[in-house]
C-alpha cells in the first residue's frame, strides 16, 4: 500500500465512526467520478498487468476449460 494511502487511512481511523462513514462516502464518490465503471488502471496496475502479460500470461479466451490438466507443470 502506498505511503499516502496509509497516511489517509491512519487519519480516517482517528475520526469518530460517523465521520469515518462520511469520509468513506466522499472517497467513494471521488473514485466513481474518476472511473464510474471501474475500467481505468493506475500506473502501478498497468505495470503489473504488463509484467503478467510478459510472464507467460494466458488469456481467458485461450484456455481450454475442458482440459485444464494440460496447464499443470
Amino acid at each position: 500500500m502506498a505511503t499516502k494511502v496509509q497516511e489517509i487511512a491512519r487519519m480516517i481511523g482517528m475520526l469518530p465512526e460517523q465521520e469515518q462513514e462520511l469520509a468513506f462516502q466522499l472517497i467513494k464518490r471521488m473514485v466513481l467520478a474518476w472511473d464510474p465503471d471501474f475500467t481505468r488502471v493506475t500506473p502501478d496496475e498497468a505495470a503489473r498487468i504488463h509484467a503478467a502479460e510478459d510472464s507467460g500470461f494466458i488469456s481467458e479466451e485461450n484456455i481450454d476449460w475442458n482440459n485444464l490438466s494440460k496447464y499443470e507443470r
